[in-house]
């Protein structure tokens, strides 16, 4: 009779849920300590741009889909900020461990490619999901937006954490050096971030850009937190969520995959 060992069961089950525990944790932590960096910050750069762009062209821009223009603009930032720091989290894990050495301290605990995965997923979701509650709660304060539909919003915000959480793990793992990472947020991400209709709507772009906009999986998550905030959107939020859903299990196995085979992970 083949043994339990033979049959590839771990002597603590098929899932290390204490390891994957373990690391989930101490992703939040590293975090919290530094709340300053992590959580203050972005909610002062949102505000920011806020009353930059309230004070330079607010009060001679008409409303924008039937809404006033600063509040157009809030649920852009929030999700833009979030995806942000989703990003910046799980590729800062990575890049420091790989470039202190320390990541065999990571990859030596009996941890599957799944349980690595969504070991730094839940910082960067959890990041993702405090920065969006702390700037949605500052909207809601000082700008008096409602939240429209708050499931649509909550599943937004989580699925734009998990993807460029994805990203950024996929982004460490491929750099080596960090300026190869800071070349990869300045030159992809950001500017993915920037042109998906944070700050307008596609509707005010040529027919060229418009099509070009919607090939961007971004522009579906800004748009769904829109939608799922003030109750409207450019895009069916039913086709943002099949296009958002698709991409961040593209991802998603991607990641699995690269951690299984250890690529520029291990020596």
């Amino acid at each position: 009779m083949a043994s339990t060992q033979d049959m590839g069961v771990r002597r603590f089950g098929r899932v290390n849920w204490l390891g994957m525990w373990t690391l989930a944790a101490r992703e939040v932590r590293r975090f919290m300590a530094v709340w300053s960096q992590t959580l203050a910050a972005p909610l002062i750069t949102a505000g920011l741009f806020l009353a930059v762009f309230n004070l330079a062209i607010g009060p001679s821009r008409g409303d924008v889909m039937g809404v006033p223009f600063i509040e157009f603009l809030a649920p852009g930032l929030l999700m833009m900020t979030v995806i942000q720091n989703a990003f910046a989290n799980t590729s800062s894990a990575i890049m420091v461990a790989k470039v202190q050495g320390s990541i065999v301290d990571t990859l030596m605990p009996p941890l599957s490619p799944l349980e690595l995965l969504l070991g730094y997923l839940a910082g960067g979701v959890g990041r993702g999901l405090v920065v969006g509650g702390v700037i949605l709660l500052g909207s809601v304060l000082f700008l008096g937006t409602g939240v429209a539909h708050p499931l649509w919003l909550l599943i937004y915000v989580i699925l734009g954490s998990t993807m460029l959480g994805s990203l950024g793990i996929i982004a460490a793992i491929f750099a080596n050096k960090f300026d190869q990472m800071s070349a990869i947020s300045n030159f992809i991400i950001t500017p993915l971030s920037f042109l998906s209709g944070t700050f307008y709507s596609i509707d005010a772009l040529p027919p060229v850009i418009r099509t070009l906009t919607h090939a961007n999986p971004i522009f579906y998550l800004i748009d769904g937190v829109r939608f799922g905030v003030l109750g409207v959107s450019d895009s069916s939020p039913w086709l943002g969520l099949l296009v958002c859903l698709a991409t961040t299990g593209a991802v998603m196995t991607m990641c699995w995959r690269w951690f299984k085979s250890g690529y520029r992970l291990k020596a």
